[in-house]
């Protein structure tokens, strides 16, 4: 029954969050204004900039920024125990990341919809300006090739998730087509599409049980079968990023997070059953620090990332939603409402790998284990639960165990989870593939580089890069997991470097406003420095002079653009009239 009431606790306590702390934010700190001008309508153009009403940029945006972020992450995080990855999960949600997304938002909507990386040098300087960009470029040349990486995985670990996935494609442009070109109801329109949806679930299901790995990929002479998805996945994310975001990205992004909603529901409906049957128990310690777990500060703040705060988010929150939002005060429900979803999403993960894994747990040798005994088994060791492998089966296992209660056949459950989990990274492969076009054609723009500014140039430019990067250890695909050590970090620099820009931002409105996002600035640049340093001590001690390279020049790219940002700010205290200052003080 405690788990039970953890998940009800945390889920309230999000609520409560929301209806405080964040309305604060958004009418005390960033003022919002529901008459604003908006990028959606000033600058309306039918394909990236278009007014979108709030409960489809919602779904749109949270796809986008969840991905699979919040299902790895908890996942290894509870390594260190459940209950420091819980608390920082609701305090890193409610303080810093659900900030850090509402504020980027908001100053890409008062700045045209620019990303970050364009509004950095309008509120610092031009250097920073490229320093971001670079870190931006890299920590998305990582993620897209990386990311088909993940949905190629998990084709070839759960392959009844195949034909659902693909299937959403005609259903989202069916979708799109009713809503914007027909002017179907919007509720009617979602209510086919996810029954649709659900319907070719129970195919997938269905089809692997008459025929099992029927849909499974074998390859292709020399090229593996996760070399062959990650091509097939490029291409499809080429053509995706390149469509009217109305056509494809919007409507699957917006059922997608419909299937979220639906599967968390089930999964909090799959714990009280679980818990009141008496068959639900935290079986992870609640603070672990045996074995050869590293050390819990920074790795464990590092590790659960998207969980409790993501730099990447501020891509999202800054690119593409920002385009779409029709009315600035959609702004909090959007950007800030969606991250403390995220955080609930992170918290039942880690239900489902510190509770749900314990209910069974099959070994490799065929073994059943229950209880502690199945939590042992999977997180005997560091590095054996950090494995991507290791990450989707543990939650996935521990999802349709507590599913089961409900009466849901295993192989639904397993082909519930496998959908969920390639939709979220297909939709994160999509986005990031449309903002890596924006920041190269606004950089292009800036060097005066005419033919990068071409959407279907810059979109071309953003894969083939992803492509070499995935590829250039081998056909499988798998290239990008050489730099994927690096991307923790990177990607828990890129929000610390989008506090600076938006404390620069509020700094610059006056008052003591900037405080609120300036304390999370200074914790999580004192994360990341601490973990870049620790890991690049990993790096040289194994030798791997690829990582000690590019994680050095990040970190001192980082540390400029700090000094750089610092020197700004201590410079607008010493600009400011005598009077001015001491009304701040």
């Amino acid at each position: 029954m405690e788990t039970l009431l953890l998940t009800l606790g945390c889920g309230v306590g999000f609520i409560v969050a929301y209806n405080t702390y964040g309305k604060f934010i958004a009418s005390n700190i960033f003022k919002l204004d529901e008459n604003a001008a908006v990028p959606s309508k000033e600058l309306a153009d039918g394909v990236d900039y278009v007014p979108t009403r709030k409960g489809i940029i919602f779904g749109h945006h949270f796809t986008s920024i969840a991905g699979t972020g919040p299902i790895v992450g908890p996942a290894i995080g509870i390594i260190w125990g459940w209950v420091p990855a819980i608390l920082w999960v609701m305090l890193g949600s409610i303080f810093m990341g659900a900030v850090h997304d509402f504020g980027a938002m908001v100053i890409s909507l008062r700045n045209e919809g620019k990303s970050i990386s364009e509004i950095a040098s309008r509120y610092i300087n031009g250097r920073v300006r490229f320093i971001f960009f670079a870190i931006v470029f890299l920590s998305l040349l990582i993620v897209i090739a990386v990311f088909g990486l993940v949905i190629a995985v998990v084709f070839a670990r759960f392959p009844s998730s195949v034909v659902p996935v693909w299937l959403q494609i005609p259903i989202a442009i069916a979708l799109g087509h009713a809503v914007y070109k027909r002017g179907a109801s919007v509720a009617l329109a979602t209510a086919i599409s996810v029954l649709v949806m659900y319907f070719t679930i129970f195919i997938g299901a269905y089809i692997e049980q008459q025929s099992p790995g029927a849909w499974s990929m074998t390859g292709l002479g020399a090229i593996p079968a996760t070399g062959l998805w990650t091509i097939v996945l490029l291409v499809y994310a080429w053509v995706a990023s390149t469509l009217p975001v109305t056509m494809l990205l919007q409507p699957r992004d917006y059922i997608n997070a419909w299937q979220l909603f639906i599967m968390m529901g089930l999964l909090v409906l799959g714990i009280a059953a679980s818990s009141v049957s008496g068959k639900l128990e935290m079986v992870a310690p609640a603070i672990n620090t045996s074995g050869d777990i590293p050390s819990m500060w920074p790795l464990m703040f590092v590790t659960i990332a998207c969980g409790a705060i993501s730099g990447f988010h501020s891509l999202v929150a800054s690119g593409t939603s920002p385009k779409q939002i029709a009315n600035e005060k959609d702004s909090l429900m959007v950007g800030y409402g969606s991250m403390l979803v995220e955080g609930f999403l992170a918290v039942l993960v880690i239900v489902c790998v510190g509770a749900g894994i314990g209910m069974a747990y099959r070994t490799s040798s065929g073994s059943m284990l229950t209880g502690t005994a199945a939590w042992q088994e999977h997180y005997a060791s560091f590095s054996g639960a950090a494995g991507m492998g290791a990450k989707l089966t543990a939650v996935v296992v521990g999802a349709a165990n507590m599913m089961g209660a409900l009466g849901l056949p295993e192989i639904v459950g397993v082909t519930l989870m496998g959908v969920f989990i390639a939709s979220f990274a297909g939709t994160t492969l999509d986005t990031s593939v449309r903002i890596q076009r924006y920041v190269i054609s606004e950089l292009a723009s800036d060097l005066n580089i005419k033919p990068l500014t071409n959407k279907w140039a810059a979109t071309t430019f953003a894969v083939i890069t992803a492509a070499v990067l995935a590829f250039i250890t081998g056909a499988d695909g798998t290239g990008a997991m050489k730099l994927w050590p690096l991307f923790g970090g990177a990607n828990q620099l890129l929000a610390a470097l989008a506090f600076l820009v938006i404390t620069m931002y509020l700094k610059k409105q006056g008052g003591l406003k900037f405080i609120v996002t300036a304390i999370p600035c200074v914790i999580m640049l004192t994360i990341t420095c601490c973990a870049m340093i620790k890991n690049e001590t990993i790096f040289f001690a194994e030798q791997n002079w690829l990582l000690v390279v590019i994680g050095g020049i990040v970190f001192l790219l980082a540390i400029w653009m700090v000094i750089e940002t610092l020197i700004i700010f201590a410079g607008s205290f010493k600009a400011m009239p005598e009077e001015q200052l001491s009304e701040q003080a």
